[in-house]
């Protein structure tokens, strides 16, 4: 007697499927095609050729509609499908956002790899730069290099899942891979396209809000510098905590009040746009005293701007109450990925110097558009250090591990570990390459250049030290170094996660 074949959906295979996995690839593509319509608009007002943008908006959009096409519209997405996705998408949408400064023929980014670095560098928030002079560029080019910041910030994924109704995938596994640190999406909304259009209205709302301030100030006499682009522009990174400008000069020349405004709208962007959130619109003050990560945060700023003060004024670099701004801002900067500078710190002593690189490694909060490791997982690793120890002297004691009164589970503890691993692992093997491949340079300067860079573009921050600091550029490296530092920018945007599991024989296997 034969069998009973088993149901459609039950002989579906339990490895990747890669054909729905690429169809929302296309889907996606289909949707980023029309963001090239803004920067088109910008160059019609300005009196410049919309053709760069209108050619890649139509690349984009064919390679979008041949995926769709390709690969059927079956809606169904699993968690295996979604960091396919992921690793997908940021590496596509940095390709066809780089078209524009290719087809503009833009003299500082006529090689590729030189746009798909700058490409690369603004959709991930990092703020890295090929361009030795920023003032060249022309005002639709400014516009598009900030408006790959103001997108890549929140994320394109996040964006279509809140405006994409009929998007019909697993979204929440998408939107868990998408945002930056370990974030309980389930807690702010039970739908998760409720969950983006909040996150996106924060998003805007805080852009919106820094716009307005920067531009008084600038309409007001307060900074005479600061132009209404020159407030889009600097209110777009601050938000998306990028860094990118419209000048080679960073925020060195805006006036004090400005640089304490940016500072100001830094710390906002690095809290948790969850917890922003509920702060603003669900008024939940006290819920907000009780998350140990945005405390410690707050307090590590804090810590860290002293510590830099005390260091800047030890060397005779600032002193007064402009060195307190200058170390505020620039501890702001660097701690929350931003890479804005007021000073070169390449000039400061090797003690400030590492002070910063310490900071890099350190990050603001998760689900905010920030870069690096993150606070909230340098608790969890504290706390899990302690409690081993503690275990060391009572190994029977049963002693759990909270953070803002709830219990951090196993598979969340585990994931925390597996991140720290690989992180470190990337920024070895990211620093070993950069070396390798670095000219001949005095001793102990190379080596010093190399772990800054890489730990700069792997955390997102963008500038480094040397000739790769916050007035520098990273046009003069070689090509595998720009190849190197483009990879550790695109591993720091997905968190390393969905390409090393990408990377596993196992995820392939049926």
């Amino acid at each position: 007697m034969r069998r009973a074949r088993p149901p459609a959906r039950a002989r579906r295979r339990s490895g990747t499927d890669v054909r729905v996995a690429l169809g929302v690839v296309g889907a996606l593509l289909l949707w980023f095609a029309l963001a090239f319509a803004v920067p088109a608009v910008a160059a019609l007002v300005t009196g410049r050729p919309p053709w760069p943008f209108l050619g890649a908006g139509a690349a984009t959009a064919v390679a979008g509609l041949a995926l769709r096409r390709l690969t059927g519209r079956r809606p169904s997405l699993g968690v295996r499908e979604g960091f396919l996705v992921v690793v997908a998408v940021w590496l596509l949408v940095p390709a066809f956002g780089a078209l524009p400064f290719v087809f503009g023929r833009v003299p500082q980014l006529a090689h590729p790899l030189d746009a798909y670095f700058e490409a690369m560098s603004g959709f991930t928030a990092t703020g890295a730069t090929v361009l030795t002079d920023v003032d060249a560029l022309g005002p639709d080019m400014l516009f598009w290099r900030q408006l790959t910041h103001w997108l890549g910030g929140m994320g394109i994924i996040v964006l279509a899942l809140a405006v994409l109704p009929r998007l019909r995938i697993g979204g929440r596994d998408l939107l868990r891979s998408e945002l930056p640190g370990p974030v309980a999406v389930e807690s702010l909304d039970e739908t998760v396209r409720g969950t983006a259009q909040r996150l996106w209205k924060v998003y805007v709302a805080v852009t919106a809000a820094g716009f307005l301030v920067l531009a008084a100030l600038g309409r007001s006499g307060l900074d005479r510098g600061m132009s209404v682009f020159d407030a889009f522009a600097y209110a777009t990174s601050a938000v998306s905590l990028g860094g990118f400008t419209p000048d080679a000069d960073s925020a060195r020349e805006l006036a004090p009040v400005t640089q304490w405004v940016l500072c100001a709208l830094m710390v906002v962007a690095g809290m948790n746009l969850l917890r922003l959130y509920r702060l603003a619109a669900l008024r939940q003050v006290r819920a907000a005293a009780r998350d140990e990560e945005l405390r410690l945060y707050l307090a590590l700023l804090a810590a860290a701007t002293a510590l830099l003060a005390v260091e800047l004024f030890a060397e005779g670099l600032v002193d007064g109450a402009a060195g307190v701004r200058h170390a505020a801002f620039q501890t702001v900067s660097v701690m929350t990925t931003t890479g804005f500078a007021t000073l070169d710190w390449s000039a400061w002593g090797t003690l400030a110097m590492f002070t910063l690189l310490v900071l890099m490694f350190v990050g603001a909060c998760a689900g905010s558009a920030t870069g690096s490791v993150k606070v909230v997982r340098h608790l969890v690793l504290f706390r899990f250090a302690r409690r081993e120890l503690d275990r060391s002297v009572h190994p029977d004691a049963v002693v759990p591990l909270r953070v803002s009164g709830r219990v951090v589970d196993g598979a969340a503890l585990r994931s925390v570990l597996a991140f720290a691993v690989l992180y470190l692992l990337a920024f070895a093997l990211g620093t070993l390459g950069l070396a390798l491949d670095a000219e001949p340079s005095p001793p102990g300067t190379g080596a010093f250049t190399a772990l800054g860079a890489a730990a700069s573009c792997l955390g997102n921050v963008g500038p480094s030290f040397g000739e790769t600091g916050p007035f520098g550029s990273y046009a003069p490296l070689g090509g595998l170094s720009k190849v190197i530092l483009t990879a550790l920018m695109f591993l720091g945007r997905i968190e390393i996660v969905p390409l090393a599991v990408l990377l596993r024989r196992s995820y392939w296997r049926v």
